[in-house]
């Protein structure tokens, strides 16, 4: 009998690696579902998730199936992972459908085993048509980009109320301290300063003068904007993988709250465009890509606003943050491969080719041709 397929997971490409963290074994389960008096007993792990950040796995039991999440300390601690579940919480009792996560014997949403935390979620309802699919691609037709853009809206007014203040420096958490900032320059010193993996990675690299080109570039008069816009918890990674859907194209269930703190709408709606609509996975490999999905992000800002109207005003700040609004998950994205993998590849990936080389494609003919076409689809 043939050795089972290694376990392979989502890399900074096109292609499928060798995960980062060892895929949940059948006994690490069901030691870790032995802590969740709800859990029942672990009949089989029916599926790897390919998503390389963790690991996780659907797990059956004789009481249902669960999906189960494994962070390694240094990037999740029980209470990092308490204060998204506080998130969730609150949009479940606004009546959004988001995963229902199970408590461990002590009440907490999560416990810590040696290096490692848990967390254990009941499967959300819906259809994961995205599953296989990388993160960062197309929706698979503008009616489901419409969907998710309805989706998004329902869950900003959900938000509402939720008042936790953001969450700390942890690495991969998106964050919104820079592009509001008066100088966010000096903004970007604060943030470097409190994170010493990313202080040491850029050391040896012109990353003052790359940054004051780029919001000298794309970044004029963008601030005091963002300033006034009203805060609000926020998901922060806003792709189809991320959502579960029904038959007829709707959106059924929201999930993986990992990257949720508290930013603004806008830039929450900035960041779906980002992750949706460009096909950054094909030009970070300077390969040519097919065009940018004008008609998704249209139709994701079509549903978004059939919910939530947007004025004059907040396109133009939208489609102004847009080039943007990536940066500060970049710089989250180094603190997690140089501090965490100790990977200075990767983090130079997401310093070269997605910080600065993302922000470069928005001032090139293709990236400007595409804000203006946004510009003109919205107004039209």
């Amino acid at each position: 009998m043939s050795a089972a397929a290694p376990h392979l997971v989502h890399g900074m490409g096109l292609a499928l690696e060798a995960p980062a963290w060892p895929a949940i074994t059948a006994d690490e389960a069901a030691a870790v579902l032995a802590h969740f008096p709800d859990a029942g007993r672990l009949a089989a792990l029916a599926w790897h998730s390919p998503r390389p950040f963790s690991a996780a796995a659907l797990v059956e039991t004789d009481r249902g199936p669960l999906f189960l999440k494994r962070h390694h300390q240094s990037l999740r601690t029980p209470a990092a992972l308490a204060e998204e579940h506080g998130y969730m919480a609150h949009l479940r009792g606004a009546g959004l459908a988001v995963p229902d996560v199970l408590r461990a014997a002590d009440g907490a949403g999560a416990v810590a085993l040696g290096e490692w935390s848990y967390e254990l979620h009941r499967q959300a309802p819906g259809i994961d048509l995205y599953r296989d699919r990388q993160s960062w691609t197309p929706f698979l037709s503008p009616d489901h980009a419409f969907a998710a853009g309805v989706a998004l809206a329902q869950l900003h007014r959900a938000a509402a109320g939720f008042a936790a203040p953001a969450r700390g420096p942890h690495p991969l958490v998106s964050s919104f301290t820079i592009l509001p900032a008066v100088d966010p320059l000096a903004a970007v010193d604060a943030y470097v300063a409190a994170r010493p993996a990313v202080a040491a990675f850029l050391a040896e690299l012109p990353w003052r003068s790359e940054l004051a080109r780029l919001f000298a570039a794309l970044g004029q008069g963008l601030a005091p904007r963002l300033a006034e816009q009203p805060a609000l918890w926020t998901h922060n990674d806003w792709h189809p993988s991320n959502l579960l859907w029904s038959a007829e194209g709707a959106v059924s269930s929201i999930f993986d709250f990992g990257l949720s703190t508290r930013s603004c709408a806008l830039h929450d709606l900035a960041t779906a465009i980002e992750r949706t609509a460009i096909p950054w996975l094909t030009l970070d490999q300077g390969r040519l890509a097919e065009p940018a999905d004008v008609d998704g992000a249209l139709a994701l800002l079509a549903g978004y606003r059939s919910v939530l109207p947007l004025g004059p005003a907040e396109i133009d700040t939208l489609l102004r943050l847009l080039p943007l609004v990536h940066v500060e998950f970049a710089l989250t994205e180094i603190d997690y491969f140089f501090g965490i993998l100790a990977d200075r590849e990767g983090a130079m990936l997401a310093w070269q080719a997605y910080l600065v080389g993302h922000a470069d494609w928005f001032l090139s003919g293709a990236g400007q041709g595409f804000l203006a076409q946004l510009r003109e689809g919205v107004a039209g």
